[in-house]
């Protein structure tokens, strides 16, 4: 029987698979040259009721080669609930493969839903913007397969989680590469018989194989002990959204700690941006405008080339670009907003919302970060 609509762009190499097989493989989804489907088509395959979504997503030539390399076998979406510490997933818009290390709730400001009632009014900050409810959404802490790290370079910094570390050098951060923050929805769940099947400098640190669980990988009291000292610099808790004109805009703000310098304090955060392209039009980053409002009363401006010594092409192929970045207040908090200006293909340039967002430091005293185990 022939395969159920393999997804565009999938060459002659893997033809060997182009038999419909219910068991529903799994194969590495990092097809560069094409890019992963954003949307998630619903309708059913009338031979085995698997929406096209499922077949298509899993189904993706490497760029070494074009040669598709199967990974596991697909487990069905959670609707409902939370995924589990241990689970296997691919990364439905990056395409890479990760492990989910624990789950956060964080609340979702998501400037395209309408309130029940709409209520625009300036903030404290002056600059106009609708009132938005949070509502509470999961996100995962996850670990990155190096494998794919190279891969996903022109598209994805591979999330690297930053704080202060504990010492006089002012300027000395912790970096852990490899780490990212995962929604809910982008998680595409699989099983693997391999014992080892995600490589990090961390898997083996933080997960034991457990073939008696579901999922087979369980944490260690490493994992346990890291998350539980170093909560108050991982976790996330407010994450804004906005789209304009086809494009989205998703922030998370990270705080990283405060330092002394020239008898006075600066406070330091990190910030997550990805951006999606959800049309069909091919676009391109151009510039940045950022407007930073400080509690201490400065408000500066900032503008500037791309984003990261970069300015993305978000097309339908490759529809997507994150990277993080860094800010600091001599203030425990403050608010940023600003824009993003991006060119059509045919030279007209048009500006995209960025939805402001709170600064804010921890209102309680904790004690510096323990890095992670060696």
């Amino acid at each position: 029987m022939a395969a159920c609509a393999i997804r565009r762009g999938l060459l002659s190499t893997a033809s060997k698979y182009n038999q419909h097989k219910c068991t529903n493989r799994i194969l590495s989804a990092l097809d560069f040259s094409s890019g992963l489907d954003a949307k998630r088509p619903q309708p059913l395959c009338s031979a085995c009721g698997l929406s096209s979504f499922q077949q298509k997503r899993f189904m993706s030539s490497r760029p070494e080669g074009k040669i598709l390399e199967p990974v596991g076998i697909f487990e069905a979406l959670k609707q409902h609930g939370k995924y589990e510490t241990g689970q296997l997933f691919l990364h439905s818009v990056f395409g890479y493969r990760g492990i989910v290390l624990f789950p956060w709730h964080a609340r979702l400001y998501d400037r395209d839903v309408s309130p029940a009632v709409a209520d625009s009014k300036p903030d404290s900050v002056g600059h106009g913007s609708k009132e938005v409810k949070g509502k509470m959404h999961t996100y995962y802490q996850v670990l990155i397969d190096t494998r794919d790290c190279p891969h996903i370079s022109q598209r994805s910094q591979t999330e690297a989680v930053t704080f202060l570390a504990n010492h006089d050098d002012s300027r000395a951060l912790y970096a852990i590469p490899g780490l990212d923050y995962v929604s809910h929805e982008d998680i595409l769940p699989y099983n693997s018989t391999e014992q080892v099947p995600i490589q990090h400098e961390l898997f083996e640190r933080f997960l034991m194989f457990n073939p008696s669980r579901n999922p087979p990988f369980t944490a260690r009291d490493t994992l346990r002990a890291w998350q539980e000292k170093n909560h108050p610099w991982l976790e996330l808790s407010d994450v804004h959204r906005e789209t304009t004109e086809n494009i989205r805009v998703t922030v998370i703000p990270f705080y990283m700690g405060m330092r002394e310098a020239q008898n006075s304090h600066v406070y330091w955060w990190r910030y997550c941006i990805r951006l999606e392209n959800l049309g069909n039009e091919v676009v391109q980053l151009r510039e940045r405008h950022w407007r930073i409002f400080s509690l201490s009363g400065t408000l500066e401006t900032v503008r500037g080339r791309g984003v990261v010594g970069k300015e993305p092409v978000l097309s339908r192929e490759q529809p997507a670009f994150q990277y993080s970045s860094h800010v600091s207040l001599q203030a425990p908090s403050g608010h940023m907003w600003g824009t993003f200006c991006f060119e059509r293909t045919d030279g007209s340039h048009f500006d995209v919302r960025i939805p402001p967002f709170s600064l804010e430091s921890n209102k309680y005293d904790k004690a510096p970060p323990t890095g992670y185990p060696l």
